[in-house]
């Protein structure tokens, strides 16, 4: 057998928001680090392909790795782009009871999100959330006003400067193969039209919807640390003509999803998903005939939408850790102490907060690794 190539100590797989975020953490710590990526570019799954949203923290269970990194997470992204000149907007969202028998559902998530720390939600009557948004059909609300939108792909773009400005490498057209543990780390061998064998002392598989398959790929892994992937399309439509709102709206959560709601692009331009169909396979068409349930929902909120104002937009494949009809799944972020193979994190399962959480999942990765090794 020939010996690795190249050396690395820190061999990141995915280029997705939290691959960028986890080389940017590991390079300013002063470590070596090479990020391999499958594709010819950074984000071109889940990453590019979500509502772009600042989560505030607000749904998730009190005390999960969900709750505490979005919090976290929150704040670390609003000062990052504030840094970095990254555009955003703090816009606020309105979570809406359509109707008295939803209420009680936003008493209960006014609760969990105090309980995770949410400090500026607050609970409004109907008058007043119509007087914020006077399109909404609503007999309640929650109003949050640490909810915002972020341009995602400048925000990767900067990570992917810091990291690269800090010594990491980038290799695009990389896919991992398989990865051997050694008395150092790893030897690794990496694919494409230029396949690579190098010497990694650690690995962070943050491979996305990937990631089961890449930790199959480690050689010695227990098989009952790998745990099952589930995907859910969730499918946008786009408004034609303009938004009647300023906020991001949002109704009741729905099972596996927050529901059919209104989000903006910087421009202003509105859209509405993603709904949730599970699926077996990665595709990404929206059918058009799905438009019918979009309708029906959102007129629940907003009854003024005109027929014929949606148009197809985009789809994204979200990663889960739980199936249809199962209690929605906390992040998996397993090290050493979880699976018994040094220098190894593997992230499972890292869904909506993901992008809001990234640089707070990133240090996390980072301090598990700087405990090893």
């Amino acid at each position: 057998m020939t010996a690795p190539t190249a050396s690395t100590d820190c061999l990141v797989v995915g280029g997705g928001v939290i691959g960028l975020a986890c080389a940017r953490a590991l390079a300013l710590a002063g470590h070596e680090v090479i990020l391999v990526e499958r594709h010819d570019a950074i984000g071109t799954e889940t990453s590019a392909r979500n509502s772009e949203v600042i989560h505030a923290g607000i749904y998730y269970e009190t005390g999960s790795l969900k709750a505490q990194l979005c919090l976290t997470g929150k704040h670390s992204l609003y000062a990052y782009c504030n840094s970095h000149g990254i555009a955003y907007r703090n816009c606020g969202k309105l979570i809406v009871a359509s109707d008295p028998g939803q209420e009680p559902a936003l008493s209960a998530i006014l609760a969990r999100a105090q309980a995770n720390g949410v400090e500026d939600m607050r609970a409004i009557d109907g008058a007043a959330a119509r007087a914020l948004e006077p399109a909404l059909r609503a007999s309640g609300a929650l109003l949050s006003g640490s909810t915002g939108i972020v341009d995602s792909h400048g925000y990767m773009q900067a990570l992917e400067g810091d990291a690269e400005a800090n010594g990491a490498m980038i290799a695009f057209n990389t896919p991992f193969e398989r990865a051997t543990p050694t008395p150092d780390g790893f030897d690794v061998q990496c694919g494409g039209a230029e396949p690579m064998r190098l010497a990694a002392r650690r690995i962070v598989n943050a491979a996305g919807l990937g990631a089961q398959s890449v930790a199959q790929a480690v050689e010695g892994l227990p098989a009952a640390a790998v745990p099952r992937r589930f995907i859910a399309k969730g499918n946008y439509f786009l408004l034609q003509g303009k938004s009647p709102f300023g906020r991001l709206i949002y109704p009741v959560p729905e099972p596996g999803g927050l529901g059919i709601h209104v989000t903006h692009d910087l421009d202003g331009r509105a859209r509405f998903g993603p709904d949730v169909e599970w699926v077996e396979t990665l595709d990404y068409a929206v059918d058009p005939s799905r438009a019918d349930a979009f309708y029906e929902s959102i007129r629940h909120y907003w009854p003024g939408l005109p027929d014929g104002a949606l148009v197809p937009g985009y789809a994204g494949i979200r990663p889960k850790l739980s199936g249809r009809g199962e209690p929605a799944a906390d992040f998996r972020i397993d090290g050493p102490a979880q699976h018994g193979i040094a220098g190894l994190v593997n992230l499972f399962g890292i869904e909506s907060p993901g992008l809001t959480s990234s640089l707070a999942i990133a240090e996390l990765v980072r301090t598990m690794l700087d405990k090893t090794r």
